[in-house]
């Protein structure tokens, strides 16, 4: 009988000792969860910091393209932005006898065709529009400009910020995000009649670059001039 109860005991601390190990491990994993989910949160800001970082960088680069074409002797309507992963109504690179007018070709801009840095936008596409007159850059004419549509309201109000609009400047017009049909190309250009944001909701001018949200929809979109006129 002694031999048995003796048994049961060890029996019966064991299972108290493998329960108080398991009440320490779940304590010790719920912790490291907690932990990971607030390193998360500081690497969500601070990766939205890089890819604010990443986009200036890109449309610095379109930017340089640009003028470097223009450079080169080739007038604002004979610029062109094909590319094989660029929507077809940019027109087809293959088939362009002289690329020397085509940001995204080597004789040309020279400019790389990237995707949008992942997590900032809905995953649209860039686009390049001429048929909108930012405030107070250039003149009342359109300006051609780099637009990433669709863009979080995160990024969006980290790009306003840095700025240091003091709102998100409005468009009440016909959107600065155009659509299919607007797309800069050898038919479609530069807008005789330009969509014009809202001036007064801008408190930087000129607005060379900025995140518009457009109040027909309520959408956001990440702009950039990439020539005045």
């Amino acid at each position: 009988m002694y031999g048995k109860s003796t048994v049961i005991e060890n029996q019966n601390g064991n299972i108290l000792f493998i329960i108080l190990i398991a009440i320490v491990l779940i304590g010790a994993l719920s912790a490291a969860i907690q932990g990971t989910g607030q390193h998360n949160a500081n690497i969500d800001k601070e990766t939205l910091v890089l890819r604010l970082s990443e986009t200036r960088s890109y449309v610095s680069e379109l930017e340089r393209a640009v003028n470097y074409i223009m450079q080169n002797g080739k007038s604002e309507s004979d610029i062109r932005f094909s590319h094989p992963n660029a929507n077809t109504d940019y027109g087809d690179l293959s088939a362009d006898p002289d690329t020397t007018d085509q940001v995204f070709a080597r004789d040309g801009g020279a400019a790389h065709y990237r995707s949008p840095p992942e997590n900032i936008n809905d995953g649209s596409a860039w686009e390049f529009y001429a048929n909108t007159a930012l405030p107070e850059v250039g003149s009342n004419e359109a300006d051609l400009i780099a637009l990433l549509p669709n863009v979080t309201y995160e990024f969006c109000d980290l790009v306003n910020k840095t700025i240091g609009y003091a709102t998100i400047p409005q468009d009440s017009g016909t959107c600065i995000n155009s659509g299919s049909s607007a797309r800069f190309n050898n038919s479609t250009q530069f807008a005789s009649s330009p969509n014009t944001t809202t001036e007064s909701s801008f408190s930087i001018k000129p607005a060379m670059q900025g995140c518009v949200q457009c109040t027909s929809d309520d959408s956001l979109h990440f702009f950039h001039v990439l020539m005045a006129r």
